[in-house]
């Protein structure tokens, strides 16, 4: 997993999750990435939009666990929308 743990069916988030921390959403893009669940199952269990699980995965491809963060998310778009309002 991210953090260097075992990802086990038994040690991913539970399907009634609802707060989301860093952590959590890196096991579940590490379970897909890896085959533990397919992005179906992952979508139906934890109640996600293919556009939500996408972004998580790309935050994890830019910035690690770190981009999870909802800081960070909020970082990244504020400098997309500046950079929108410049080329407009």
């Amino acid at each position: 997993g991210p953090n260097r743990e075992i990802l086990t069916r038994e040690t991913l988030p539970p399907p009634h999750t609802t707060r989301w921390v860093a952590s959590r959403k890196a096991q579940v893009v590490a379970a897909v990435q890896s085959g533990l669940l397919s992005l179906d199952e992952a979508l139906s269990r934890y109640h996600l939009s293919l556009a939500e699980y996408y972004s998580w995965e790309d935050a994890m491809d830019r910035s690690g666990v770190a981009g999870l963060r909802v800081a960070a998310v909020q970082h990244d778009r504020s400098i997309r929308r500046n950079r929108q309002l410049l080329h407009a």
